[in-house]
């Protein structure tokens, strides 16, 4: 059994999809941050069969929950503080997104304009689509 210390103030994210923790981390810069991160990577789970857990020990302040959402909103955020869990925190789809995904259109003016952002609006919530404000093309975090 792998035993993987508690931590002190931080955040876990459980329920990650396995085979994902790593995009995560590389979405949310965790190696840029000088903190304590752990990746668990396909560790048993009743509801799941499998799933990928990330412990992260540093301020919950920087986390982006908007590109965490992005990814997979079913995400459970668990905020620690003295060790003990003292609130979870729900994910929601953001409405817009900047700079996680490009447009991969051709002519949109984000592939003339390199320093112009690439920002996707979410326009249905219920297949998880987002459209680039310039030229409406779909994007997803599925196709990340």
């Amino acid at each position: 059994m792998l035993n993987v210390g508690k931590i002190e103030e931080g955040f876990v994210l459980d329920h990650i999809k396995a085979g994902k923790s790593m995009d995560i981390y590389e979405h949310l810069q965790l190696g840029k941050l000088d903190c304590v991160v752990a990746i668990i990577k396909n560790a048993k789970s009743n509801k799941m069969g499998k799933k990928d857990i990330l412990k992260v020990e540093c301020d919950i302040n920087t986390l982006d929950l908007d590109v965490l959402a992005f990814i997979d909103h079913n995400i459970t955020v668990n905020v620690i503080k003295d060790g003990e869990i003292v609130s979870k925190k729900e994910l929601v789809l953001p409405k817009m997104i900047k700079n996680v995904i490009r447009c991969k259109n051709p002519r949109c003016i984000t592939s003339i304009e390199q320093e112009l952002p690439h920002i996707f609006l979410l326009a249905d919530e219920e297949k998880e689509i987002y459209r680039c404000k310039w030229c409406e093309e779909k994007g997803s975090a599925k196709n990340m």
